[in-house]
């Protein structure tokens, strides 16, 4: 790994020094490239050098504990390598996740498809939490997010929840959370305390970019207007402006009510709309062409039971990498690094070796 950062640190310096001449701006292809570059090389360095710096006091603290006498500096010292050691794992982890080469389609707008399965009423609960988290974490990250579409439940959460989510690294970070995640948790209605098991379903689909957008035929569609309506006293609209879309060749359906204009809604409909006929044709690509399981990744199965979330133990196990933490209170408000970095490792080890 050492040689490989000596390789971007030494990169990073010539792409700076490219960046310095003035006659980059007249081609600004070029210049886009170059900067594109040097923000993914800078943010190595960010983490490569704090690293070494954590490595370096290591190595001094060990050498000062052969040579101390002192009870209370030993102490200290002790203390301050337990410290010091996290912070090693944690940049490591970091490094290794930045050292996955990035993709073009990285920065992808995704749309993500949170819906209620089996378990009812808690399912529909636990959908809610996990839009909850899956926003907290956009937030931390900088990542913006927009409401497509939703169902409320009648005692809270959705019985499903779409929503566009844009930024930096978006795709990269968010494409593994597409299956089906298990919760395991006492519902406030349980009277005897026991555990039910409930299960969601999550997909991540690919917002088709301008210069890849499905054209649709307007004669293939229905477009049927209705009343909106909302749960548990939401605001009902007196007008018909929630919209349902219908691609009468493949039978795909898409609606929205968030919006009081039925132009928007009919708009966010159509986008949603795109988005699924751009994975159907994707999809049938993958059938025609894959014959490796590289090709297969990412594939956004929602059949694939992923991931657990048990609340009476505080854990969460991703069972695709056998990882289970101890913290699920800090996942649950949107904490979730541990967990998108090592699937972006994982997978990308699984590319190389297919």
């Amino acid at each position: 790994m050492e040689k490989k950062i000596e390789r971007f640190l030494s990169r990073l310096k010539e792409v700076e020094e490219a960046l310095s001449r003035p006659e980059i701006f007249n081609d600004q292809k070029v210049y886009r490239e170059l900067t594109q570059e040097h923000s993914y090389l800078n943010s190595i360095k960010e983490v490569a050098l704090p690293l070494r710096k954590a490595q370096t006091e290591l190595q001094e603290n060990g050498e000062l504990i052969n040579a101390e006498n002192d009870e209370e500096m030993l102490k200290l010292l002790k203390e301050d390598n337990k410290l010091l050691l996290a912070k090693i794992e944690r940049l490591e982890g970091e490094l290794r996740t930045l050292l996955v080469p990035p993709d073009p389609e990285d920065s992808r707008n995704i749309i993500l498809e949170v819906r209620a399965g089996t378990g009812g009423d808690e399912a529909a609960l636990f959908v809610g939490d996990c839009v909850r988290m899956y926003q907290l974490y956009a937030d931390n990250k900088g990542l913006k997010y927009e409401l497509l579409a939703c169902s409320p439940s009648e005692i809270g959460g959705f019985k499903e929840y779409i929503m566009v989510m844009s930024g930096h690294n978006v795709k990269r970070i968010l494409q593994y959370e597409a299956g089906t995640h298990r919760v395991q948790r006492v519902p406030d209605t349980e009277t005897q305390g026991r555990i039910h098991t409930s299960a969601i379903t999550v997909a991540v689909l690919l917002e088709p970019k301008e210069e890849e957008e499905i054209v649709i035929d307007e004669k293939e569609l229905r477009i049927d207007t209705y009343r909106s309506s909302g749960a548990g006293g939401q605001h009902v609209n007196v007008t018909d402006s929630a919209v349902r879309v219908t691609h009468l060749p493949t039978g795909v359906v898409t609606y929205c009510q968030e919006e009081r204009s039925q132009h928007k809604n009919k708009d966010k409909a159509l986008r949603l709309l795109k988005a699924k006929l751009a994975e159907i044709e994707q999809k049938k690509q993958h059938e025609e062409t894959a014959s490796t399981r590289a090709a297969q990744i990412g594939s956004g199965d929602r059949s694939e039971r992923i991931r657990t979330y048990n609340f009476p133990q505080n854990r969460v196990t991703d069972h695709r990498i056998n990882l289970t933490l101890y913290s699920l209170d800090r996942v649950m408000q949107g904490n979730l690094d541990e967990l998108t970095s090592a699937l972006i490792m994982h997978f990308y080890k699984l590319a190389l070796s297919s």
